[in-house]
C-alpha cells in the first residue's frame, strides 16, 4: 500500500525507531524558520482546520499497524506544524484506544500550546518536544519568522506554564544558527527561561542539511560544545556529525526512477519511497542544481518531473 500521510519508520537519534504522521500539507506552518530543512513555508498560517482527511490517516494507520510492527514511537511531525490540524485529538484517541502499546510523540514549535483546547486534545501523548530558539523578540523574528499576530511573550509564558497542564514528558529543542542566536548573551537568556520551563531533557541542534535560506550556517561540533557549556543545566547535543548528510546515490536514483515515470508531489514521493522528507528535499535540490527537474503548480500542490535532456 502507498501511504500519503504516514512515513517511515525512520531511525531517529532522539526517538529510535519512529513512524511519522504528517497532518498538514507540505510546508503549512505558523513559522517560517530560516533553518528549516523541509524548505520555506508556503502556507504561512495560524488557522487550525482539517487540512487532511482524518479518516484517511486512520485507515493508513490501521493498515500499517495490523501486523504489530516494532516501533519506539509514533510521531506527529512531517513538513509543517502538526497542531494546525484540528483532527489531531481524534487521531491520538484512536491510537491510544486501539494501539496502547505504542508511545506517541509530538514535535511542535509550541506556538499553539497557548490554546487550552489544544492542550486538552493532546493530553494523552507520551512526549511533547517543543522548540525554543530565542530569548528575545528580536531574535525570535530573525530566526523563526512567525505569521502575523504571534505574541512572543505569550509563547514564552506558554512554555513556562506547560508543566501545569501537561503531565507527561517534555523535551525542549534549541536550534542554533551561526551568528544569530548563538551569542553567549542570548544563550544565557535562553538558559534562564529553560529553568522556568523545567523540561525533562534539553537538546541542542544546528543545521545538518540544506536549510530553507541558503545564507544560514550551522555550528561546528566545537562551537556547539562551547554553546553547551554556557547552560547551567544538562544539555545534550543531537546534531549528527557522522557524515550521514552525504547524498545517498541509491536514493537519488530511486527518486529519478519515480519521476521519470510520472510527475509526483513531495507527499507522493514520501509514500512511494518511504524516505524522510529532508532526504527527498536534498535530492530534489541536487536535481534542480543539475537542471534536471521541472516544477508544475497544480491544485494538489507542486509536481516534480524529470526533464527530457536528450
Amino acid at each position: 500500500m502507498n501511504y500519503k500521510h504516514i512515513f517511515g519508520p525512520v531511525p531517529s537519534r532522539r526517538l529510535n525507531i519512529s513512524l511519522g504522521i504528517d497532518l498538514v500539507p507540505y510546508k503549512t506552518c505558523n513559522l517560517n524558520c530560516i533553518y528549516c530543512e523541509c524548505g520555506k513555508t508556503t502556507n504561512h498560517t495560524n488557522i487550525r482546520k482539517h487540512y487532511v482527511d482524518c479518516n484517511e490517516i486512520i485507515f493508513e494507520l490501521k493498515n500499517y499497524l495490523k501486523d504489530n510492527p516494532s516501533l519506539d514511537y509514533i510521531t506527529f511531525s512531517g513538513a509543517g506544524e502538526p497542531l494546525l490540524n484540528a483532527s489531531i485529538g481524534k487521531i491520538i484517541n484512536f491510537l491510544k484506544s486501539n494501539y496502547p502499546q505504542y508511545k506517541l510523540a509530538l514535535l511542535t514549535n509550541g506556538i499553539l500550546l497557548s490554546n487550552f483546547s489544544v492542550l486538552k486534545e493532546i493530553e494523552k501523548v507520551d512526549l511533547i518536544i517543543p522548540s525554543l530558539d530565542a530569548a528575545t523578540e528580536e531574535v525570535f523574528y530573525k530566526v523563526n519568522c512567525p505569521v502575523k499576530n504571534i505574541d512572543f511573550h505569550l509563547y514564552l509564558d506558554t512554555l513556562k506554564n506547560l508543566r501545569k497542564h501537561f503531565k507527561n514528558s517534555v523535551w525542549l529543542e534549541i536550534f542554533l544558527v551561526k551568528g544569530i542566536n548563538d551569542k553567549k548573551s542570548e544563550l544565557k537568556k535562553i538558559d534562564k527561561i529553560i529553568k522556568e520551563i523545567s523540561p525533562d531533557k534539553i537538546q541542542l541542534n544546528t543545521v545538518d542539511r540544506p536549510p530553507a535560506f541558503s545564507r544560514v550556517k550551522g555550528l561546528s561540533l566545537e562551537e556547539l560544545i562551547e554553546a553547551k557549556n554556557v547552560f547551567s543545566q544538562k544539555v545534550e547535543i543531537i546534531k549528527n556529525f557522522s557524515g550521514k548528510n552525504i547524498l545517498n546515490k541509491e536514493n537519488l536514483q530511486l527518486i529519478v526512477n519515480c519521476l521519470e515515470r510520472r510527475p509526483l508531489t513531495l507527499n507522493d514521493l514520501i509514500a512511494l519511497t518511504n524516505l524522510k522528507v529532508n532526504e527527498i528535499n536534498k535530492i530534489l535540490r541536487k536535481l534542480q542544481e543539475k537542471g534536471m527537474i521541472i516544477e508544475t503548480q497544480e491544485k494538489r500542490g507542486t509536481f516534480y518531473s524529470i526533464k527530457n535532456l536528450k
